[in-house]
């Protein structure tokens, strides 16, 4: 008699209440056998080589702190966990239980085939500090504005850890399993992942940018934010493990609100997972909108960032050597996106999930609708970011442009914002702007006005 523990989103070993009750079923076993099981995404061999390997160095760094013991499956669990699962002779198979449409899908079906061959899927606990869901109003309704929501979230907070006895747990490898190997990254970015890695990331950045968090999150050229959204999307760390730590400071309270914010995103989507894919705000299908085919020389201005507006094309090309980008920046470049250059939340969103190491379906889907307008805030749509103003205000000396923008390192400063202005300043190659910003802002706002007249 054994168990098996599948990884899912959850690649560590400390404060992970699926593995703490898995092995604890094992150690009530006669062998006290527990077999870790992960398998690759289904659409693995379909990310950007950056996106496969931050998946790539998690599971490493996982495998690594259990002496290679993680069995790595290159299959669709679907079709292959009952398999496996018999194979092994496991009574059971505990996970982390998802609460996104995709994982929701995957962990029934697979539940499904277990269940035919006499094997239970426990579902335990999940990745998030407050399980989606449980946050409601008096009535019993789901909360929909981030404010009360924030109120409620704060008294279901449970800060006790899950702490695993590593070294009691008898660990067992699957018989003739197989490894996985990633293609050669042509990006000189390497990603730095794992539990350990996590924590130590946390902890620099207590001492390094927790005081002045509040203000120097929003500054893309300072080291502001904590960097730690791989580790959370990954799960290398559990957001209960960074919340138990926290006091009441100014910028600790911020910081608090910020993983609020990730669980908000979370909740809205548990509630309503169609909104993945589909407007929170249905009247925003029926505006006018860009095509991505017809008017594919503008979105690919746009994803190898070469707008001619620095700020954006700085952070776009951020995102495609990275592997990620500043939380400012994205905001800038899907105001951009959608209301300069009209196209819909969704394409910029299918970009985000192709290239972001730190993708997560709820933050990513809802952060681009609250920027489109067509989100879970009250009345947005009229805020349109100026990317010429964000970038003086947020990379006042453009550090942050000379850094991605190699064409533009040969100005100094804040000018660098508005090379077009200067002499010398598209000398380098870099394009003149696509578009001007105040005339699309106003067809922006014209094109509100048409869905608000036919409602």
């Amino acid at each position: 008699m054994s168990r098996a523990f599948w990884f899912r989103k959850d690649l560590r070993l400390q404060d992970n209440q699926a593995l703490t009750h898995a092995a604890a079923l094992a150690h009530s076993d006669l062998d006290n056998s527990l077999f870790p099981l992960f398998f690759l995404p289904n659409d693995y061999h379909d990310l950007s080589p950056l996106r496969q390997h931050s998946v790539f160095a998690s599971v490493s760094s996982l495998r690594l702190d259990l002496q290679d013991l993680v069995s790595v499956f290159d299959k669709d669990p679907l079709e292959s966990m009952a398999s496996i699962a018999k194979t092994l002779g496991v009574t059971s198979v505990v996970a982390t239980e998802s609460f996104n449409k995709k994982g929701i899908a995957e962990q029934v079906s697979v539940s499904k085939e277990l269940a035919k061959i006499g094997i239970e899927l426990e579902l335990v606990g999940s990745n998030y500090a407050v399980v989606p869901g449980s946050v409601r109003k008096d009535d019993g309704t789901n909360v929909r504005v981030y404010s009360p929501f924030y109120k409620r979230w704060l008294l279901e907070l449970d800060f006790r850890p899950f702490a695993l006895d590593v070294q009691s747990v008898n660990w067992a490898k699957v018989p003739e399993s197989f490894d996985f190997s990633l293609p050669i990254s042509q990006s000189p970015f390497e990603v730095k992942a794992g539990e350990e890695f996590a924590k130590r990331t946390f902890a620099r950045f207590q001492k390094r940018a927790l005081a002045d968090y509040s203000q120097a999150r929003n500054r893309m050229d300072l080291a502001g934010t904590s960097q730690l959204s791989h580790a959370l999307a990954h799960g290398e760390i559990h957001p209960r493990t960074l919340l138990a730590q926290l006091g009441n400071s100014e910028g600790e309270e911020v910081f608090r609100k910020e993983i609020a914010w990730r669980e908000f995103y979370a909740d809205v989507l548990f509630h309503n997972p169609e909104t993945e894919s589909e407007y929170y705000e249905p009247r925003f299908a029926k505006m006018r909108y860009s095509d991505p085919i017809k008017d594919a020389a503008l979105l690919e201005a746009w994803q190898q960032g070469r707008t001619g507006f620095p700020a954006v094309d700085a952070a776009m090309r951020q995102l495609v050597t990275t592997g990620w980008m500043h939380n400012r920046a994205r905001m800038m470049v899907a105001s951009f996106l959608v209301k300069d250059l009209h196209f819909e939340w969704q394409v910029g969103a299918d970009w985000f999930e192709k290239h972001l190491t730190d993708f997560d379906p709820a933050s990513n889907a809802h952060g681009w609708q609250w920027t489109a307008g067509s989100g879970t805030d009250a009345s947005p749509y009229y805020r349109v970011f100026n990317p010429i103003l964000q970038g003086k205000k947020f990379d006042p000396n453009g550090d942050y442009v000379r850094r991605f923008v190699h064409e533009l390192e040969h100005i100094s400063g804040g000018q660098v914002h508005e090379p077009w202005l200067l002499i010398d300043g598209l000398a380098q190659g870099y394009p003149a702007p696509i578009l001007d910003h105040a005339t699309e802002r106003n067809e922006s706002l014209a094109r509100l006005e048409e869905i608000k007249v036919r409602n």
